[in-house]
């Protein structure tokens, strides 16, 4: 009888079957949450375990556990984003601290670190950003240093120099501030500044050798040649690296401040690593001319020629070798096939031809 009045009603049989089914199903969701939430504490109370022993990487792997069941506790995420800061997988950390912010942590902490992980990235835009959040919610943070550097990245002159200033105010000591305004001076052109900037920062650190060579290259640049060279030299007692280009430069240094004996010694020595470089018979060629060693100025210029039979400039300077030597014909004869290759050495030779000229 129950059995066929179940049949009579079967609206009521399927109801209470679909409650049931609901009923269940929100039980088990209940049951679910419990059990996330329960293993995600257990796994952050691991990480922190193995992060007091200084088991960093297997603090690591709880921490992100933890992350996998509740992405959204703020303790979690903030753990994380340290744990991946200590490893230097900067990246990741960065990712971890934005979410950090959206999850409502715009703590001081948070935005120095969101700053300091995008200067380590060379993300410059993000270093203005969030640079700008940190003085907002603490103005008492030195931010400035950090806004120059990333000005000075993207060649905003300017600004960079604008906060240089308020970062020497902060930290007066920090010898890299005075060092890039004089490179964002010399970027100008403005060697007379970078020159100023550039004694303030070797001030700061008189055996930066390196800081050194590049005022002597702003000396040179002036040109202000017995201070190119004074620091050229200061440089090379300090330990700059003494390779082909400091060579090169420091010839040009000697043979501009007057002393060519020992700019032609340092050329010598050069061509004997590096005997058919055009620039290098060039410098020799001319310092032999200037000191009247027509024979030897002319032996560098043949060497140009070997080299290239259509450079016209070291044909030029042959002939005005042989007019100096006192044969004018062979020497003018030279000079005009030169100008016939190259127009332009027209203007050169009326420049070599003026009183106190060559």
């Amino acid at each position: 009888m129950l059995f066929s009045g179940e049949l009579k009603n079967p609206c009521k049989t399927q109801y209470s079957m679909r409650k049931l089914i609901l009923v269940s199903l929100l039980t088990g969701t209940t049951f679910i949450a419990f059990s996330q939430t329960d293993s995600s504490a257990f796994f952050l109370q691991k990480g922190l375990e193995e992060k007091t022993i200084g088991r960093r990487m297997e603090s690591l792997k709880h921490f992100e556990k933890a992350y996998q069941y509740k992405n959204d506790d703020k303790q979690i995420v903030s753990e994380l984003a340290a744990a991946y800061l200590d490893l230097r997988r900067y990246a990741q950390a960065k990712q971890k601290f934005q979410e950090l912010e959206k999850l409502g942590d715009k703590s001081d902490s948070t935005y120095r670190q969101l700053m300091l992980l995008s200067f380590n990235m060379r993300q410059f835009d993000d270093v203005i950003h969030y640079a700008s959040l940190l003085k907002k919610v603490k103005p008492s943070e030195h931010t400035a240093y950090y806004l120059g550097k990333a000005y000075y990245a993207k060649e905003e002159y300017g600004l960079a120099i604008k906060y240089f200033d308020y970062a020497a105010k902060e930290n007066p000591q920090n010898a890299e501030i005075p060092y890039t305004v004089a490179r964002a001076y010399a970027d100008m052109m403005n060697f007379k500044k970078s020159i100023e900037y550039f004694h303030k920062a070797i001030a700061l650190k008189p055996d930066q050798s390196r800081w050194i060579y590049e005022m002597a290259l702003m000396y040179y640049a002036l040109p202000d040649n017995a201070n190119a060279l004074k620091y050229m030299l200061e440089a090379g007692e300090k330990g700059y690296r003494k390779d082909n280009e400091y060579m090169t430069n420091l010839a040009v240094a000697y043979l501009n401040a007057g002393k060519p004996e020992e700019g032609i010694t340092i050329l010598k020595d050069l061509l004997q690593k590096r005997p058919t470089d055009i620039n290098l018979l060039t410098m020799a060629g001319e310092a032999y001319y200037d000191t009247r060693k027509y024979d030897d100025a002319i032996a560098h210029f043949d060497k140009i020629l070997e080299v290239d039979e259509n450079n016209a400039s070291a044909l030029y300077m042959i002939g005005m070798s042989f007019q100096k030597k006192g044969d004018k014909q062979k020497g003018q004869a030279l000079c005009d096939k030169a100008i016939e290759m190259d127009p332009s050495l027209q203007s050169l030779k009326s420049k070599k031809q003026m009183p106190g000229g060559f």
